[in-house]
Protein backbone atom coordinates (compact mmCIF):
# COMPACT_ATOMS: atom_id res chain seq x y z
CA UNK A 1 0.00 0.00 0.00
CA UNK A 2 2.84 2.40 0.85
CA UNK A 3 4.46 1.64 -2.53
CA UNK A 4 1.15 2.29 -4.31
CA UNK A 5 0.66 5.60 -2.50
CA UNK A 6 4.20 6.68 -3.36
CA UNK A 7 3.57 5.97 -7.06
CA UNK A 8 0.24 7.79 -6.92
CA UNK A 9 1.85 10.86 -5.35
CA UNK A 10 4.59 10.83 -7.99
CA UNK A 11 2.03 10.65 -10.81
CA UNK A 12 -0.01 13.49 -9.33
CA UNK A 13 3.12 15.61 -9.00
CA UNK A 14 4.00 14.98 -12.65
CA UNK A 15 0.48 15.92 -13.75
CA UNK A 16 0.61 19.05 -11.62
CA UNK A 17 3.99 19.99 -13.08
CA UNK A 18 2.73 19.42 -16.65
CA UNK A 19 -0.36 21.55 -16.02
CA UNK A 20 1.75 24.28 -14.48
CA UNK A 21 4.14 24.19 -17.45
CA UNK A 22 1.33 24.59 -19.94
CA UNK A 23 -0.21 27.42 -17.97
CA UNK A 24 3.08 29.33 -18.04
CA UNK A 25 3.63 28.89 -21.80
CA UNK A 26 3.40 32.06 -23.90
CA UNK A 27 2.84 31.82 -27.64
CA UNK A 28 3.84 34.84 -29.72
CA UNK A 29 2.56 35.35 -33.22
CA UNK A 30 3.19 37.77 -36.08
CA UNK A 31 0.53 38.32 -38.74
CA UNK A 32 1.06 40.20 -41.99
CA UNK A 33 -2.18 42.17 -42.42
CA UNK A 34 -5.21 42.21 -40.14
CA UNK A 35 -7.17 44.41 -42.56
CA UNK A 36 -7.60 41.24 -44.61
CA UNK A 37 -10.50 39.13 -43.32
CA UNK A 38 -8.53 35.92 -43.85
CA UNK A 39 -5.88 36.95 -41.35
CA UNK A 40 -8.50 38.28 -38.97
CA UNK A 41 -10.02 34.79 -38.91
CA UNK A 42 -6.57 33.25 -38.44
CA UNK A 43 -5.99 35.64 -35.54
CA UNK A 44 -9.29 34.61 -33.95
CA UNK A 45 -8.41 30.91 -34.32
CA UNK A 46 -5.08 31.38 -32.56
CA UNK A 47 -6.62 33.36 -29.70
CA UNK A 48 -9.50 30.93 -29.23
CA UNK A 49 -7.19 27.91 -29.07
CA UNK A 50 -4.82 29.59 -26.63
CA UNK A 51 -7.77 30.53 -24.41
CA UNK A 52 -9.09 26.97 -24.61
CA UNK A 53 -5.67 25.63 -23.62
CA UNK A 54 -5.32 28.19 -20.83
CA UNK A 55 -2.09 29.67 -22.22
CA UNK A 56 -1.03 33.23 -22.85
CA UNK A 57 -0.62 34.61 -26.37
CA UNK A 58 0.82 37.86 -27.70
CA UNK A 59 -0.08 38.86 -31.26
CA UNK A 60 1.43 41.62 -33.42
CA UNK A 61 0.61 42.83 -36.94
CA UNK A 62 2.99 44.13 -39.61
CA UNK A 63 0.37 46.05 -41.65
CA UNK A 64 1.68 44.48 -44.86
CA UNK A 65 5.07 46.17 -44.36
CA UNK A 66 8.00 43.73 -44.38
CA UNK A 67 10.15 46.17 -42.36
CA UNK A 68 7.74 45.79 -39.44
CA UNK A 69 8.34 42.02 -39.26
CA UNK A 70 11.84 42.47 -37.83
CA UNK A 71 10.72 45.06 -35.28
CA UNK A 72 7.81 42.88 -34.20
CA UNK A 73 10.02 39.81 -33.88
CA UNK A 74 12.42 41.76 -31.66
CA UNK A 75 9.44 42.86 -29.55
CA UNK A 76 8.19 39.29 -29.07
CA UNK A 77 11.64 37.98 -28.17
CA UNK A 78 12.04 40.79 -25.63
CA UNK A 79 8.77 39.66 -24.02
CA UNK A 80 10.17 36.15 -23.55
CA UNK A 81 7.75 34.09 -25.63
CA UNK A 82 8.29 30.31 -25.76
CA UNK A 83 7.38 29.80 -29.43
CA UNK A 84 6.46 32.03 -32.36
CA UNK A 85 3.85 31.55 -35.08
CA UNK A 86 4.95 33.60 -38.08
CA UNK A 87 2.98 34.75 -41.12
CA UNK A 88 5.56 36.78 -43.08
CA UNK A 89 4.83 39.73 -45.31
CA UNK A 90 7.66 38.62 -47.61
CA UNK A 91 9.11 35.10 -47.84
CA UNK A 92 12.62 36.26 -48.76
CA UNK A 93 12.78 39.02 -46.16
CA UNK A 94 11.37 36.58 -43.60
CA UNK A 95 14.65 34.66 -43.50
CA UNK A 96 16.43 37.29 -41.40
CA UNK A 97 13.38 37.54 -39.12
CA UNK A 98 13.38 33.78 -38.49
CA UNK A 99 17.15 33.75 -37.96
CA UNK A 100 16.71 36.32 -35.19
CA UNK A 101 14.46 33.86 -33.35
CA UNK A 102 16.88 31.01 -34.13
CA UNK A 103 19.69 32.95 -32.44
CA UNK A 104 17.47 33.40 -29.38
CA UNK A 105 16.65 29.67 -29.31
CA UNK A 106 12.92 30.26 -29.82
CA UNK A 107 11.17 27.80 -32.18
CA UNK A 108 9.29 29.24 -35.18
CA UNK A 109 6.28 27.80 -37.00
CA UNK A 110 5.27 29.52 -40.23
CA UNK A 111 1.60 29.86 -41.09
CA UNK A 112 0.01 30.34 -44.54
CA UNK A 113 3.20 31.81 -46.03
CA UNK A 114 6.60 30.20 -45.75
CA UNK A 115 10.08 31.73 -45.54
CA UNK A 116 13.00 31.09 -47.88
CA UNK A 117 15.59 30.37 -45.22
CA UNK A 118 16.18 30.07 -41.51
CA UNK A 119 15.30 27.15 -39.22
CA UNK A 120 11.55 26.56 -39.12
CA UNK A 121 10.03 23.75 -37.06
CA UNK A 122 6.93 23.36 -39.23
CA UNK A 123 5.04 25.11 -42.02
CA UNK A 124 1.23 25.08 -41.85
CA UNK A 125 -0.67 26.16 -44.94
CA UNK A 126 -3.29 25.41 -47.52
CA UNK A 127 -2.16 23.71 -50.72
CA UNK A 128 -2.02 26.98 -52.62
CA UNK A 129 -0.87 25.44 -55.88
CA UNK A 130 -3.78 23.01 -55.90
CA UNK A 131 -6.26 25.73 -54.90
CA UNK A 132 -5.18 27.92 -57.82
CA UNK A 133 -5.31 24.93 -60.15
CA UNK A 134 -8.93 24.12 -59.35
CA UNK A 135 -9.86 27.82 -59.53
CA UNK A 136 -8.30 28.17 -62.99
CA UNK A 137 -9.72 24.86 -64.15
CA UNK A 138 -13.16 26.17 -63.21
CA UNK A 139 -12.66 29.16 -65.55
CA UNK A 140 -11.37 26.90 -68.32
CA UNK A 141 -14.34 24.54 -67.93
CA UNK A 142 -16.81 27.42 -67.97
CA UNK A 143 -15.31 28.73 -71.22
CA UNK A 144 -15.61 25.29 -72.78
CA UNK A 145 -14.34 24.33 -76.23
CA UNK A 146 -14.54 27.91 -77.46
CA UNK A 147 -11.96 29.01 -74.89
CA UNK A 148 -10.83 32.63 -74.91
CA UNK A 149 -8.63 35.23 -73.27
CA UNK A 150 -8.07 35.18 -69.51
CA UNK A 151 -6.10 37.30 -67.05
CA UNK A 152 -4.48 36.90 -63.65
CA UNK A 153 -4.04 39.33 -60.77
CA UNK A 154 -1.19 38.07 -58.62
CA UNK A 155 -0.55 38.63 -54.92
CA UNK A 156 2.50 40.37 -53.46
CA UNK A 157 5.83 39.55 -55.06
CA UNK A 158 7.98 37.47 -52.75
CA UNK A 159 5.09 36.01 -50.72
CA UNK A 160 5.12 32.21 -50.96
CA UNK A 161 1.33 31.99 -51.18
CA UNK A 162 1.36 34.40 -54.13
CA UNK A 163 4.12 32.43 -55.85
CA UNK A 164 2.32 29.12 -55.34
CA UNK A 165 -1.02 30.48 -56.61
CA UNK A 166 0.69 31.93 -59.68
CA UNK A 167 2.24 28.52 -60.30
CA UNK A 168 -1.13 26.80 -60.00
CA UNK A 169 -2.71 29.27 -62.41
CA UNK A 170 0.04 28.72 -64.99
CA UNK A 171 -0.10 24.94 -64.60
CA UNK A 172 -3.68 24.92 -65.88
CA UNK A 173 -3.88 28.00 -68.11
CA UNK A 174 -0.74 27.25 -70.12
CA UNK A 175 -1.76 23.63 -70.71
CA UNK A 176 -5.35 24.39 -71.71
CA UNK A 177 -6.26 24.43 -75.39
CA UNK A 178 -7.85 27.59 -76.83
CA UNK A 179 -6.85 29.63 -73.74
CA UNK A 180 -4.73 32.77 -74.06
CA UNK A 181 -3.25 34.62 -71.07
CA UNK A 182 -3.49 38.30 -71.98
CA UNK A 183 -2.38 39.77 -68.64
CA UNK A 184 -0.69 38.62 -65.43
CA UNK A 185 0.11 41.51 -63.10
CA UNK A 186 0.95 41.96 -59.43
CA UNK A 187 -1.85 43.44 -57.35
CA UNK A 188 -0.13 43.28 -53.91
CA UNK A 189 -3.30 41.80 -52.32
CA UNK A 190 -4.81 45.29 -52.71
CA UNK A 191 -8.37 46.00 -53.90
CA UNK A 192 -7.67 49.38 -55.48
CA UNK A 193 -4.57 48.15 -57.32
CA UNK A 194 -6.54 45.19 -58.65
CA UNK A 195 -9.34 47.48 -59.81
CA UNK A 196 -6.84 49.68 -61.66
CA UNK A 197 -5.21 46.64 -63.26
CA UNK A 198 -8.57 45.39 -64.48
CA UNK A 199 -9.54 48.80 -65.85
CA UNK A 200 -6.40 48.70 -67.99
CA UNK A 201 -7.02 45.10 -69.05
CA UNK A 202 -10.54 45.96 -70.19
CA UNK A 203 -9.12 48.79 -72.28
CA UNK A 204 -6.20 46.90 -73.82
CA UNK A 205 -7.86 43.47 -74.03
CA UNK A 206 -11.64 43.91 -74.18
CA UNK A 207 -11.95 40.31 -75.37
CA UNK A 208 -11.00 39.01 -71.89
CA UNK A 209 -13.49 36.42 -70.61
CA UNK A 210 -12.12 35.29 -67.26
CA UNK A 211 -9.90 36.48 -64.40
CA UNK A 212 -8.22 34.59 -61.58
CA UNK A 213 -7.29 36.71 -58.56
CA UNK A 214 -4.90 35.47 -55.88
CA UNK A 215 -7.23 36.65 -53.11
CA UNK A 216 -10.82 37.79 -52.68
CA UNK A 217 -9.89 41.37 -51.79
CA UNK A 218 -8.43 41.81 -55.26
CA UNK A 219 -11.27 39.87 -56.88
CA UNK A 220 -13.73 42.39 -55.46
CA UNK A 221 -11.64 45.20 -56.97
CA UNK A 222 -11.88 43.43 -60.33
CA UNK A 223 -15.66 43.18 -59.86
CA UNK A 224 -15.80 46.96 -59.34
CA UNK A 225 -13.89 47.60 -62.56
CA UNK A 226 -16.11 45.25 -64.53
CA UNK A 227 -19.29 46.77 -63.13
CA UNK A 228 -18.10 50.29 -63.97
CA UNK A 229 -17.43 49.13 -67.54
CA UNK A 230 -20.79 47.39 -67.83
CA UNK A 231 -19.12 44.00 -68.19
CA UNK A 232 -21.15 41.34 -66.40
CA UNK A 233 -19.97 38.57 -68.75
CA UNK A 234 -16.53 38.01 -67.20
CA UNK A 235 -15.87 34.95 -65.04
CA UNK A 236 -14.14 36.23 -61.88
CA UNK A 237 -12.65 33.75 -59.40
CA UNK A 238 -10.94 34.67 -56.13
CA UNK A 239 -9.21 32.90 -53.25
CA UNK A 240 -10.06 32.81 -49.50
CA UNK A 241 -13.90 32.61 -49.34
CA UNK A 242 -14.17 35.90 -47.46
CA UNK A 243 -17.72 36.84 -46.44
CA UNK A 244 -17.92 39.69 -48.97
CA UNK A 245 -16.76 37.37 -51.74
CA UNK A 246 -19.31 34.70 -50.86
CA UNK A 247 -22.00 37.41 -50.91
CA UNK A 248 -20.77 38.50 -54.35
CA UNK A 249 -20.98 34.90 -55.57
CA UNK A 250 -24.55 34.62 -54.33
CA UNK A 251 -25.35 37.91 -56.07
CA UNK A 252 -23.77 36.68 -59.29
CA UNK A 253 -21.01 39.32 -59.59
CA UNK A 254 -18.28 36.78 -58.77
CA UNK A 255 -18.27 33.24 -60.12
CA UNK A 256 -16.28 31.33 -57.49
CA UNK A 257 -13.60 31.39 -54.83
CA UNK A 258 -11.33 28.96 -53.03
CA UNK A 259 -12.23 28.22 -49.45
CA UNK A 260 -9.44 28.00 -46.94
CA UNK A 261 -9.79 27.31 -43.23
CA UNK A 262 -7.74 30.05 -41.54
CA UNK A 263 -9.30 29.41 -38.13
CA UNK A 264 -8.22 25.75 -38.40
CA UNK A 265 -4.74 26.92 -39.40
CA UNK A 266 -4.61 28.93 -36.18
CA UNK A 267 -5.75 25.99 -34.06
CA UNK A 268 -3.28 23.65 -35.77
CA UNK A 269 -0.42 26.14 -35.32
CA UNK A 270 -1.03 26.46 -31.56
CA UNK A 271 -1.36 22.68 -31.13
CA UNK A 272 1.84 22.10 -33.11
CA UNK A 273 3.75 24.65 -31.03
CA UNK A 274 2.59 23.01 -27.79
CA UNK A 275 3.49 19.55 -29.10
CA UNK A 276 6.99 20.71 -30.02
CA UNK A 277 7.51 22.42 -26.67
CA UNK A 278 6.40 19.17 -25.04
CA UNK A 279 9.19 17.30 -26.81
CA UNK A 280 7.02 15.62 -29.42
CA UNK A 281 8.09 15.13 -33.03
CA UNK A 282 6.13 17.30 -35.47
CA UNK A 283 5.88 17.05 -39.25
CA UNK A 284 7.79 19.67 -41.28
CA UNK A 285 4.62 20.48 -43.26
CA UNK A 286 0.96 20.25 -42.25
CA UNK A 287 -1.58 20.89 -44.99
CA UNK A 288 -5.04 22.35 -44.38
CA UNK A 289 -7.92 21.55 -46.73
CA UNK A 290 -9.09 23.81 -49.57
CA UNK A 291 -12.08 23.58 -51.90
CA UNK A 292 -13.97 25.39 -54.66
CA UNK A 293 -16.98 27.51 -53.65
CA UNK A 294 -19.63 28.43 -56.23
CA UNK A 295 -23.25 29.56 -55.97
CA UNK A 296 -24.27 25.97 -56.51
Amino acid sequence: MKKFLAILVAVLMLLSTAALAEETVTIGYLLSDLSNQFFGTLDAGIKARCEEKGIKCIGLESANDAANDMTNMEDLLTQGVDAILYNPVDSDGGQAVVELANQAGVPVITVDRGVNGGDVVCHIASDNVYGAEIATQYIVDRLGEEGGAIAEVQGMAGASAATDRHTGFNNIAEAAENITIVSSQIGDWDRTKAMNIMENVLTSNPEVKGVFCANDVMALGVVEACQAAGRDDIIIVGFDADTDAVDAINEGTMAATIQQLPDQMGVTAVDTALAYLNGETVEPFIGVEVGLVTAE
